[in-house]
């Protein structure tokens, strides 16, 4: 019979395998693509048979797509507006973008690999890049909270404009640096597309006044 301690063993052992199955997609996929990267390049990376690799991913759309949802959880969790004691709206949403930057360079694979999924198209939709879309549909949801927060004298088409706008500038920055590397300091970037963001919307709440 399998005791309590066994059990636990096991399922420590099991949440290590996954880790370091996920650890191996991010390496390939970042090298190869997604049609680059398969559960044979997978097993040989980790060091686990591939059997192991199917016990918890149905394919390799599913494994790319666990890539990215691990990924966007990290990056998410970036996506908080700090406290009143960090200053003024404008004070917290740079201090966020500081935080949201410096996620993406710890874990850049929910937006590099979701980019380039979302630019191909395929005679079949691959699951990994249907759960990019959801994922980033949540993504916009936050920011749309964040930007109607900070700057309270928009309305909805406003801050709906705005939050497109904020997002495609950092999408921006974020091919910026994978094409240029460390020499785009992602952190310092996002900091200044923050404040003009901001700067933006005063300026169409000024408007929209008149």
């Amino acid at each position: 019979m399998t005791g309590p301690r066994t059990s636990g063993k096991k399922r420590a052992n099991g949440v290590e395998s996954r880790q370091r199955i996920l650890d191996a997609a991010v390496a390939i996929a970042g090298e190869r693509g997604y049609d680059g990267t398969s559960i044979a390049a997978v097993s040989a990376r980790c060091g686990l048979p591939a059997s192991s690799i199917y016990w918890h991913f149905r394919d390799k759309d599913d494994l790319i797509a666990a890539v990215i949802e691990r990924s966007f959880e990290t990056w998410l969790a970036a996506v908080e507006l700090p406290g009143e004691e960090a200053g003024t709206p404008l004070d917290r949403a740079v201090i966020m973008a500081a935080n949201v930057a410096k996620s993406l360079v710890n874990e850049p694979d929910f937006l590099r690999l979701g980019l380039m999924l979302a630019l191909e198209r395929r005679p079949e939709e691959p699951r990994s890049r249907t759960v990019f879309f959801q994922v980033r549909h949540i993504a916009r949801q936050r920011i749309e909270e964040v930007v109607r927060f900070v700057l309270p004298q928009l309305d909805d088409d406003a801050v709906r404009f705005l939050t497109t706008y904020a997002i495609a500038g950092a999408d921006g920055l974020f091919v910026q640096r994978e094409f240029n590397g460390d020499s785009v300091d992602l952190v310092e970037m996002f900091q200044f597309h923050a404040r003009l963001v901001y700067e933006t919307g005063l300026r169409m709440a000024a408007e929209s006044a008149r």
